[in-house]
This record gives structure tokens, C-alpha cells and sequence, in this order.
């Protein structure tokens, strides 16, 4: 909103108001604005949570200091919420398709949480909302956002890029005048594959036996993978909440991630240098990252270890839900097995436990192991290692992950 009002001052000449034009400036304002409401708010949250007796409750799984956290209040992923889209609201562009689309992703998730805490705290299911509602509700909205991706007129790409004139970096492309682009607009199902040099795939090579209508019919296939994505990394960031800091640490660092792909991704200069696609308006996603950034950095102030309220699904299935969607809209979502590795893990072990006591009780009358718990982070707490070191080097695999993702721009 603010920005709008400044575009106001600046047709009047108001010193200064030129500023908010620039990307940059309004994403540092989005994370130190995220930062400090998580922080200066999170005190009067909690202490409203503890009023309302909203605490969690927790199954005795034989875990050193579990019982421990019994009653600490949980549905902190308001506060995280909150300080998302306040601060998207105040510097984002708001006509912007994608920031329409990370908005209401946002809400839809975070609602679907707040239904599953709603169950857990107050009916006292232990088991929360039913599964197969939670994923009617993923898939909904992986649904919105393929058919919006594919059918607005204002998502499109911008193929083959290439500069006939030297030209300063700049927040702003559309505002420089001494460069000049053959530029393409055009709307398409490509995405990004990491580590090949001619990194762009089409998802209608995915029905290419259909001949001539694999173009026509491609976005089926780009809906499914945005559905399927958006379920995965949900989840995925549902599962690995399971200890004081690991998936708000480990989404804080995704989160930046991201935002560095989206400004590349934004601007017509890095995007020639750096050989990758093109997708106008995406650079404004920049401000939402931010603001991501700064409200999961800011739940860490209670949510360390020892943890003064934790985010709950309202919080972890949105913080979920936002990485996989950003991913899709800057065309990086098969980077996700990579940069998304602790969820992708925490994911698999819980699969590959079930699987395996299923299949050893059918074949030996007994269910065996992998694990010694799952999840993943579980297995290490049975282990005797202390929650905090667990936390901290899952917080180191998720900075390597990371900046193995972001070396992806070069090694094709």
C-alpha cells in the first residue's frame, strides 16, 4: 500500500519518495519490519495463547525432555503469518500476480493449519483435521496457482535474452533507457533443470506422444507437477517440525535462497549474465522473501531452544506451502530435491520406515526398523544426541544444500 501512496508523492516531487521504486529498499524494509513484529509482538502472543490455553500436547514417545514441553503454547504460526503479510501488504506492489499468488497461498495454508491446531487443542483430537482434508486442501491451491500460472495474461517469460549494449545492474530494468533487448514474451510450461547447460525443460515433452496437441495439453502436466510440489514441501515442513528452531531455522535459510533467484530471475541484466530465464514482474517476490525471511529469523527469538511456543501446522504447513509456491513461480521447483534436502529427507525416512515395518511384518509376522524413530531428526534424539546440536547441524546440511543450489547457476 505504501508504495502506491509514495508513486502519489513522488508525481508531486516529494523528496525521497523516488525510493520505494527501487526493489531493494522496500525488501529491506519488509524484513526489518517482519523482524520487529515478530519480535517485539511474540511476547504479547505468547501470552495470549497461555491465556486461551492453547498448548500442545504431547505423546509420550520415550524422548529425553519431551514431557518437558507439555503445555507450551502452540498456533504461534499467527505471529509468523502475521508477519509475513503485513509487511507485503505495506511495501510490495500489490497488482503483482505473484505476490497476489504468494498472499493467498499464505492464508489458505495457514487457515488449513489453524483448522488441524483448531481440532488438536480445543476438541482435543489428538489427531488433528483428517488427513485427506488437509490434501483436498493442498491440492486446491496447487490447483490455483498451475491454472493461474498457465491462463493469466500476466504470467509470461521471456526467451533468449540478450543485450546490445553495455548497461549498468539495476533494481528497476524496465527504467533503464540505454539498453536495448531482443525480448520475446511468450507463455510456456519450461522450468529450470539444474547441472545441464541447455537448462530449460518443456513439461509438455512429457506427453510428446500425443503429437501436435503435446503443446495444447502440457499445462495438465504443469498443473500436476505444481499440485504434486506444493503437497511434497507442505508436508515435508510439517514433518520436520519436530524440534525447538529446525524448520523455522531451516525455512529461513530456503527462504534466502529463494529470494536471490527471484531477483535474478526479475531483472533483465543478471538474467542475460546469467543465462537464465527471464520472468518480468518476478523481482518483486524479492519483498515477500523478505518479509518470509524476517518472520521466521524472528519466530527463532522464542522458538530456540528451549522453545516458548511453537508454530504448530498453522505455521508449518504454511511456511511449507510458500516455499514450494515461490519455487514454482520462479521456475526452480525441480531445484527443490536439492535445496529442500532436510524436508525431502525427514520425508523420505518417515516413507521408508512405514514401508519397511509393513513389509517385514507381512513377510516375518514382526515389524522391523530402519530407524530408531522416525522422523529422521527423531532417530538422532533416540540416539542420545542433544536437541540443540541436532537443530544446529541440520541448520549446517540446510546452508550447504543451499549454496549448492545457488552454484547451480554456474555448473551447467
Amino acid at each position: 500500500m505504501l508504495y502506491y501512496l509514495f508513486e502519489y508523492l513522488e508525481k508531486h516531487h516529494v523528496l525521497g519518495a523516488r525510493l520505494f521504486h527501487y526493489i531493494s529498499f522496500r525488501a529491506a524494509l519488509s524484513f526489518a519490519t517482519s523482524l520487529c513484529i515478530t519480535i517485539l509482538f511474540g511476547g504479547y502472543v505468547i501470552r495470549m495463547l497461555q491465556k486461551l490455553q492453547i498448548g500442545e500436547i504431547i505423546r509420550d514417545l520415550g524422548l529425553e525432555g519431551q514431557m518437558s514441553k507439555k503445555g507450551t503454547p502452540t498456533m504461534g504460526g499467527i505471529l509468523i503469518i502475521a508477519a509475513i503479510l503485513i509487511p507485503t501488504l505495506l511495501f510490495a506492489r500489490l497488482a503483482n500476480i505473484y505476490i497476489i499468488l504468494m498472499i493467498v497461498t499464505t492464508l489458505w495454508l495457514g487457515a488449513i493449519g489453524f483448522i488441524d491446531d483448531y481440532i488438536k487443542v480445543f476438541k482435543k483430537n489428538k489427531e488433528g483435521l483428517q488427513g485427506k482434508f488437509k490434501i483436498v486442501g493442498q491440492v486446491g491451491i496447487g490447483l490455483i496457482v498451475g491454472m493461474t500460472l498457465y491462463f493469466s495474461n500476466d504470467v509470461v517469460i521471456i526467451e533468449h535474452v540478450r543485450s546490445h549494449t553495455t548497461v549498468r545492474p539495476c533494481d528497476m530494468p524496465q527504467q533503464v533507457d540505454d539498453a536495448h533487448h531482443n525480448i520475446r514474451e511468450v507463455k510456456s510450461t519450461k522450468t529450470t533443470i539444474p547441472f545441464f547447460k541447455n537448462n530449460e525443460f518443456d513439461y509438455s515433452q512429457l506427453v510428446s506422444f500425443m503429437g501436435d496437441s503435446a503443446k495444447q495439453w502440457g499445462w495438465v502436466v504443469f498443473v500436476i507437477v505444481v499440485i504434486l510440489i506444493t503437497t511434497a514441501v507442505s508436508n515435508g515442513a510439517n514433518i520436520t517440525d519436530g524440534l525447538d528452531g529446525l524448520a523455522s531455522g531451516t525455512s529461513a535459510i530456503i527462504g534466502a535462497t529463494l529470494g536471490i533467484f527471484a531477483y535474478l530471475s526479475g531483472n533483465i541484466i543478471y538474467a542475460d549474465y546469467l543465462n537464465i530465464m527471464y520472468i518480468p514482474m518476478s523481482g518483486e517476490l524479492l519483498v515477500f522473501a523478505c518479509a518470509f525471511i524476517g518472520a521466521t529469523v524472528g519466530f527463532l527469538w522464542y522458538n530456540s531452544y528451549p522453545a516458548q511456543v511453537f508454530m504448530g501446522d498453522t505455521g508449518s504447513l504454511a511456511i511449507g506451502g510458500i516455499i514450494g509456491v515461490f519455487a514454482v513461480l520462479i521456475r526452480k521447483e525441480l531445484l527443490i530435491p536439492v535445496l529442500c534436502g532436510i524436508f525431502l529427507v525427514e520425508n523420505l525416512s518417515v516413507m521408508m520406515q512405514v514401508s519397511y515395518f509393513k513389509y517385514t511384518k507381512r513377510k516375518y509376522g514382526e515389524g522391523r526398523r530402519i530407524f530408531k524413530m522416525a522422523p529422521l531428526h527423531h532417530h538422532f534424539q533416540k540416539s542420545n544426541m542433544p536437541e540443540a546440536k541436532i537443530v544446529a547441524r541440520f541448520w549446517l546440511v540446510g546452508l550447504l544444500l543451499a549454496v549448492a543450489t545457488i552454484v547451480t547457476l554456474k555448473m551447467r
